[in-house]
């Protein structure tokens, strides 16, 4: 990951606002820089390049980042950390905060056999700004195997939905968003979903704070 900084010799005053979100902060061990959804190695080397890059975009943004867990597809044999446990170790040793992508999540979970549940719980709250919802499909082959993938083009999965409740329970009445970038349905369509997510949002959080 590269700054061309002459290019921009006010970045906090081109951003504003008080943070900054990323997909991901990663790089390959040759410097080759990696795209939104890119698969890595969960290692502690890959674990002080993400957290030196990261260190290394809010010191030149003047901005604190949230950083974003992918959704995920391949699984390293030679990974050593969790991806929750990965996501919150970046967060503690570099100040950043998380965007927490729950349909992500679900994804991940069903693609590799994890408890979604699981995740969201080692996620450390106070570092939880954001949240993202989406849609996803499922693709079947023919010998049987199906994959879930974050496309972003349909209405958020009645699953995602329910981990949503639990994530809002968890951490409190952050800012949520849905993406829809693919396959746009009517307007109606659109709002119902904001709709539900301000439902979930009001009362979950409410229930939390009685608790």
């Amino acid at each position: 990951m590269s700054f061309e900084q002459r290019e921009v010799s006010k970045p906090k005053d081109l951003f504003g606002g008080n943070t900054y979100d990323v997909a991901n902060a990663e790089e390959s061990a040759s410097g080759i820089g990696n795209n939104k959804d890119a698969e890595t190695s969960l290692t502690e080397e890959a674990l002080a390049i993400v957290c030196r890059n990261v260190e290394t975009m809010q010191n030149f943004l003047a901005r604190r980042v949230l950083i974003e867990n992918p959704s995920s597809y391949l699984r390293f044999r030679h990974s050593t950390i969790p991806e929750w446990e990965f996501i919150g170790a970046v967060a503690e040793r570099t100040g950043c905060g998380i965007l927490c992508d729950v349909n992500n999540i679900y994804v991940s979970a069903c693609n590799h056999g994890f408890d979604p549940r699981r995740y969201l719980q080692a996620l450390p709250a106070d570092k939880v700004e954001e949240v993202h919802l989406a849609g996803h499909k499922l693709r079947r082959f023919d010998d049987g195997r199906a994959i879930r993938i974050d496309d972003h083009g349909s209405p958020v999965a009645v699953e995602v939905w329910a981990l949503y409740r639990a994530a809002i329970a968890r951490f409190g009445r952050v800012p949520t968003l849905i993406e829809w970038d693919t396959d746009l349905p009517p307007l109606a369509v659109l709002l119902e979903e904001a709709a539900k997510a301000d439902r979930i949002l009001s009362t979950e959080a409410a229930d939390a704070d009685a608790a």
